[in-house]
């Protein structure tokens, strides 16, 4: 391990942490970890096999959630390597640019998740505000390009933060506080200023996340105006129902953050463990529970689904 005292000019990796205090407990956390992980995968890509295999999802909220599932596979990816580094493999030391680049696919692919739930947002409000249009309204070039802005967006709000990164002297310890890469973890350790990165977190989150889900509120307020005007308590209960998969999406990402958020800014007197455990939770648990909430809540899929495994079992 490397001396937490060195400069930056003698040093060019971090060291992660496992469990903190606890690392002789790494161990237990790699089968669980493996296990989320492999759900992870089975469960977004069965999503993605699904909507690519029948015809009758080809319609913009399964696109929309192609778009959402891969983001959410990429986000683990960005985990994965240097979580079994640490659990599987007991090698908590990661190269300074692996670093850079694992903090840029983490915040990367978090802002893509965003921008995709804002996206559905729209689309639940079109369908339910002007269900006559919702197909002229929401075409394939329309999603595609869409999608398009949502990567772009991702890409260009990230694109900075490396290079803040990479300016800072790190003459601190190496030592980050979880088991991969974040931009706010790496930016204490520097012995120089860091305002310009706090600044620059600070427009991110204001006018990324927090623009989105005033976006995502503004939409479900449109839609619960439209869905109150209907006469119908069934049709009302229809209509709310095809939003149900989103609100829980919605719920699975902004709740871990703004818990992730609070904890980092006013729960520094609390126990390396919760900010650990609390921050694992923020990026593994929305693409665990996402594809088995579409699953359930969704007909389309867990009827075609349930065919497949039917289909399987009769072969057998």
């Amino acid at each position: 391990m490397l001396n937490p005292n060195a400069s930056h000019a003698a040093h060019h990796s971090f060291i992660l942490t496992g469990i903190p205090g606890m690392p002789d407990k790494n161990l237990w956390m790699a089968f669980p970890l493996g296990f989320l992980y492999t759900l992870t995968l089975l469960g977004n890509g069965t999503v993605l096999a699904v909507i690519k295999a029948d015809q009758s999802l080809h319609e913009p909220m399964y696109h929309f959630l192609s778009i959402l599932a891969l983001a959410d596979v990429g986000l683990s990816m960005s985990t994965l390597p240097s979580m079994l580094s640490i659990f599987w493999f007991n090698v908590p030391e990661i190269p300074f640019d692996a670093c850079i680049t694992q903090m840029f696919f983490i915040h990367g692919f978090g802002v893509v998740e965003s921008g995709v739930l804002v996206s559905m947002a729209f689309d639940r409000c079109v369908a339910i505000r002007d269900p006559l249009r919702y197909a002229s309204i929401l075409t394939q070039g329309i999603i595609g390009k869409i999608g398009v802005a949502v990567v772009t967006r991702a890409i260009c709000v990230v694109f900075p933060v490396p290079f803040l990164i990479k300016r800072l002297p790190f003459c601190r310890s190496n030592v980050l506080s979880h088991s991969y890469c974040l931009h706010q973890d790496a930016m204490r350790l520097a012995c120089a200023s860091t305002r310009i990165n706090s600044l620059y977190g600070l427009i991110v989150v204001i006018f990324t996340l927090g623009l989105d889900a005033l976006s995502i509120l503004f939409s479900y307020v449109l839609i619960l105006k439209t869905v109150l005007s209907i006469a119908s308590r069934t049709e009302r209960l229809k209509a709310l129902n095809t939003c149900l998969s989103h609100i829980c999406a919605v719920l699975l990402f902004y709740v871990p953050l703004i818990g992730v958020t609070m904890i980092h800014r006013f729960g520094k007197h609390l126990s390396p463990v919760v900010h650990t455990l609390m921050a694992n939770i923020y990026l593994l648990l929305p693409p665990v529970l996402n594809p088995i909430v579409y699953s359930v809540k969704t007909k389309q899929i867990r009827s075609r689904i349930v065919h497949v495994f039917q289909r399987t079992r009769n072969r057998v």
